[in-house]
């Protein structure tokens, strides 16, 4: 069975033709980051992507603009938000969850909501390998298609070597939420590391590295993820 390539970027004006980029060079859905101004658990690169974001007056309104372009150009791919509490609870965590949904949003991340707090909203859940044994389970029963393997503690970014957390919590959220998809993310960015992770989960997440591509455009974004695919289904 083929396994599933996310691959991370930024809200930008740019970004609906670095997506389709992307699934040219073989994505299977793209997470759309909406930038903030103290992400959590972000690292350099992310952070520097944020802050450029920012700076372009990329707020809620218009990252939700750029979803809806995006979504144009790719009509049947998965397209991820991933986002904060504090800019839902700006916006209005119902007024985000059907505007999300009306400019194409296929799911949701908020990556420092817990999983027992706005039970309603709709999303994709994060555990990691500190999660207790209760927040894998809970997170498996109300995760929004497939549960978020943070593969370290610590922030986002390339690494020399895949974490060695990843197989503990792969085995542990294989048996607390049987059946759930796991994609791995975190520190995944070259193609070794994407086979090694996919060995152990469904799909991975890539960002900061696919982030670093991208600011070399197009072209660069889409060879890198052809690399990535690649390593993928050999």
């Amino acid at each position: 069975m083929s396994k599933t390539l996310v691959v991370y970027l930024m809200a930008v004006p740019e970004a609906p033709e670095l997506a389709a980029a992307a699934v040219e060079g073989g994505a299977d859905a793209v997470e759309l980051g909406f930038p903030f101004s103290d992400p959590l658990a972000d690292g350099p690169v992310i952070r520097r992507a944020a802050e450029r974001a920012l700076a372009l007056g990329m707020r809620t309104s218009a990252c939700l603009a750029v979803l809806a372009r995006t979504r144009d150009l790719l009509p049947g791919t998965r397209l991820i938000p991933m986002t904060y509490a504090s800019l839902l609870e700006a916006y209005g965590w119902q007024r985000f969850a059907a505007d999300a949904e009306a400019a194409g949003a296929s799911s949701l991340i908020v990556a420092d909501l817990p999983v027992d707090e706005q039970p309603e909203l709709r999303r994709v859940q994060l555990v990691a390998p500190t999660s207790t044994d209760e927040r894998i389970r809970l997170a498996g029963e109300r995760t929004d298609g497939w549960l978020y393997l943070v593969t370290l503690a610590g922030t986002t970014g390339p690494r020399a070597e895949l974490s060695p957390a990843l197989s503990g919590l792969a085995a542990r959220a294989r048996a607390l939420a049987p059946g759930v998809p796991l994609y791995a993310g975190f520190g995944i960015s070259t193609p070794e590391q994407a086979r090694a992770a996919a060995a152990l989960a469904d799909g991975i997440v890539v960002g900061s590295r696919a982030l670093q591509a991208a600011e070399d455009g197009p072209g660069a974004l889409r060879a890198y993820v052809a690399t990535l695919r690649r390593a993928l289904d050999s």
